[in-house]
């Protein structure tokens, strides 16, 4: 008789020390890269329930991690991948510019950047499907899944780190088109608000402002310009409206989406923080999403330093539910 195989050992906290190359990354990415086999859902879990530490210390998912960080890991069981896993489908996205250094594509609405929260896959994991030969993909920032526009993938990783340093440094220029119930105040033009993330009691995330010496007050500064004035619709029950040029100098999660709410102009068709009475009207008006396009950035060229400025044009689904005389929408 055969003796019964060996239980295999239990998961052990582990420890890892941040090398010059992971330096600069999200705890979260760099999670994902050394936990191979455990599902990202379960990553943001740990993070959220301060299993995970860095020099002893709690902290977030969008954390940065530095050379000689120690990244204590709780116990954690590499899961078999599941045979009716979905799997990723091979996807490109239409391309704003690409070089050797980095691709800035142009996202749609209802696409997660990336896997995880609920979510099989993204647009990293498709078009890194979609790119078999590509040595090196990695997201430099987010976008929120309902948000459109522009998105940059570094292809190298001394890439990846000159594009993040710009963005944690606020030397790019970071401009959104949002269309916002009610008629925005032309000499409105800063918010300068603190955040503060919370849980739902499903663990939704969830934002809202607070005050300066608040715990966990998050610094967050908001710049915006009113484009166009749009008087109500009366016949289509519709409210004025307020087309609005918004750069944020801070990239706090649902930034604009919580600042612009706050001064009592949500984002029409923003189903967490906007008018829940208007969005269900917007369907029937040829509006099925948010109204928040990533319309333009400027940038420096991670290799070169040369000055980018790039654009992506509002896209058809949102174009359209604007009125047809403003036409400049897509350029400077």
């Amino acid at each position: 008789m055969q003796p019964p195989p060996p239980a295999a050992a239990a998961p052990a906290v582990r420890w890892l020390q941040v090398s010059q190359e992971d330096a600069g990354q999200r705890l979260d990415n760099f999670l994902i890269r050394h936990l191979k086999g455990v599902p990202k859902t379960h990553v943001y879990r740990i993070i959220r329930s301060g299993e995970v530490r860095i020099n002893k210390g709690r902290c977030a998912a969008d954390t940065r991690v530095q050379a000689g960080d120690t990244v204590r890991l709780p116990p954690v069981r590499v899961a078999e991948k599941a045979p009716d896993a979905v799997a990723a489908p091979a996807r490109e996205f239409p391309i704003l510019f690409e070089d050797e250094a980095f691709i800035a594509l142009d996202k749609p609405a209802g696409v997660a950047v990336h896997g995880g929260s609920g979510v099989s896959f993204g647009v990293i994991e498709q078009l890194r499907r979609a790119r078999p030969q590509a040595k090196f993909l990695e997201l430099v920032h987010r976008l929120d899944r309902e948000t459109s526009g522009i998105l940059l993938v570094a292809k190298k990783r001394s890439a990846l780190k000159a594009l993040q340093d710009q963005f944690r440094e606020r030397s790019t220029g970071k401009t959104y088109l949002a269309l916002v119930q009610g008629s925005w105040p032309a000499n409105k033009k800063v918010i300068d608000t603190p955040l503060h993330k919370y849980l739902l009691p499903d663990g939704e995330r969830r934002v809202r402002t607070t005050t300066a010496d608040a715990p966990d007050a998050m610094t967050a500064l908001t710049l915006v310009q009113l484009r166009q004035s749009l008087p109500p619709r009366a016949l289509q029950g519709l409210p004025a409206m307020s087309l609005l040029e918004v750069t944020i100098k801070t990239g706090r999660t649902h930034q604009i989406r919580v600042h612009l709410s706050s001064q009592g102009h949500g984002i029409v068709g923003d189903d967490k923080y906007g008018d829940f009475a208007l969005n269900k009207r917007l369907p029937k008006q040829g509006l099925g999403r948010m109204f928040l396009h990533a319309w333009r950035l400027r940038l420096n060229h991670p290799v070169t330093g040369e000055s980018l400025t790039l654009l992506a044009a509002l896209p058809p689904e949102l174009a359209q539910f604007v009125p047809s005389t403003h036409t400049d929408i897509d350029t400077e």
